[in-house]
């Protein structure tokens, strides 16, 4: 539709600018949001997202002023413990685990776990209960044009869209992002990650499990049991060429080689769904905002899957730019305000970034010595129990 006009156009149609569209819609804005490609909203599909999602508690609370929570909850797993386990001795066996209970810090779990295409799934349904959002997937923003009183954006439809504020919520390789001539710094590990499903034999008792020996972390987070088995998903960081090797293996093989990384702490783990591969970066946004136009999740920033940060930090993004749409609505996508939400987020996104960077730098060693000197950090920091409540306060990302 030639001249259509709405308050928020949102680019991008993954998690986060799903969970956009619901937050700003529940808020009462005409919302539009498209994305080039249409939604995988089954597990077991071509081109679905295999990897999982930990809402942490600030997370889950957004998402429950949002109206979703309710949709989502049935599904989720919570994460009562964090556990890290050292592996970095000569032979891969445990030789020092250390567990971060959320219990001692709050009465409620750390966060609660689900799969992307799921979350997809029941984004994409609670839309359609929200008369003044519009999604239109398999379209995608072709042009932008900004000036002091709105965005004009052209679609590949044909369509034009004015908007008095554009949420880039489309990727690492923003086109919004590049069209708005915002630069970013991004750091290659050549790492890559493996993303799968499992199931073992030993419940995981709602534990995240972070397995660290060299060449990455190997995580186990907790899903819903699958087929009557307990289930975990895994993200699995190795150097590219290694996971390029281990992603071509036979199942068996690859069964062997996951057991053995895993350290057997769950039992014989089995292979549930098919195998997918992600390049792992850190990237951050020179500024978080451009005339018109607000920068959110991994258009502003991207991270290592360590900790459970990357979508955490996006609804701390949206938490902040809903905060203040809604605080004064007549002012949406002025410069004011989009100055001010740049202030108040990147100063953190960019303390997060380099936190998380030297973490990923720490899990890829492959030095005895250094290994060793990992370990003995980590029991360091686990024995000062000031210290451990705090890491863990600081990992829920508690918003002020």
């Amino acid at each position: 539709m030639t001249g259509e006009s709405v308050d928020i156009l949102i680019s991008g149609g993954g998690v986060a600018g799903l969970t956009a569209a619901t937050i700003f819609g529940r808020a009462g804005f005409c919302v539009l949001c498209v994305d080039p490609t249409p939604p995988v909203i089954a597990r077991d599909a071509e081109g679905s997202d295999l990897r999982t999602t930990a809402f942490l508690q600030p997370s889950q609370a957004l998402l429950e002023r949002a109206g979703l929570w309710g949709r989502l909850a049935p599904h989720a797993a919570p994460l009562q413990i964090m556990r890290v386990v050292d592996a970095g001795g000569e032979t891969p066996e445990p030789r020092i685990v250390k567990d971060f209970n959320a219990a001692d810090i709050s009465e409620r779990p750390f966060g609660w776990n689900l799969p992307n295409w799921l979350l997809r799934r029941e984004m994409v349904a609670h839309l359609e209960g929200l008369p003044n959002v519009t999604f239109r997937p398999g379209t995608a923003t072709t042009t932008l044009f900004t000036r002091e009183a709105e965005a004009r954006v052209g679609l590949s439809d044909g369509s034009r869209v004015r908007a008095r504020l554009v949420i880039a919520a489309d990727g690492r390789n923003s086109p919004i992002r590049e069209a708005a001539g915002i630069r970013v710094k991004t750091i290659r590990y050549g790492q890559k990650a493996l993303a799968f499903a499992v199931t073992h034999p030993i419940p995981h008792e709602n534990v995240s499990t972070e397995i660290h020996r060299s060449g990455g972390p190997f995580t186990l987070v907790p899903l819903p049991d699958h087929e009557g088995r307990p289930s975990s998903a895994i993200v699995w960081m190795e150097e590219g060429p290694e996971v390029a090797r281990l992603a071509a293996l036979p199942v068996d093989a690859f069964e062997a080689a996951m057991n053995a990384r895993s350290c057997h702490l769950f039992g014989p783990l089995t292979l549930a769904s098919r195998r997918t591969v992600w390049p792992i970066i850190s990237q951050i946004a020179d500024r978080m905002w451009a005339e018109r136009v607000a920068l959110v999740a991994e258009a502003a920033h991207v991270v290592p899957p360590i900790g459970a940060q990357g979508l955490n930090m996006s609804l701390a993004d949206m938490r902040v730019l809903a905060d203040l749409a809604e605080a004064a609505p007549e002012r949406l996508g002025e410069r004011a305000m989009l100055e001010t939400y740049h202030r108040k987020r990147h100063w953190e996104v960019a303390a997060r970034v380099r936190g998380i960077d030297l973490l990923n730098r720490a899990s890829m060693l492959s030095a005895p010595p250094l290994r060793d000197a990992r370990a003995s950090a980590l029991n360091a920091l686990y024995s000062l129990a000031p210290v451990r409540k705090t890491l863990m306060q600081m990992g829920l990302g508690a918003w002020g």
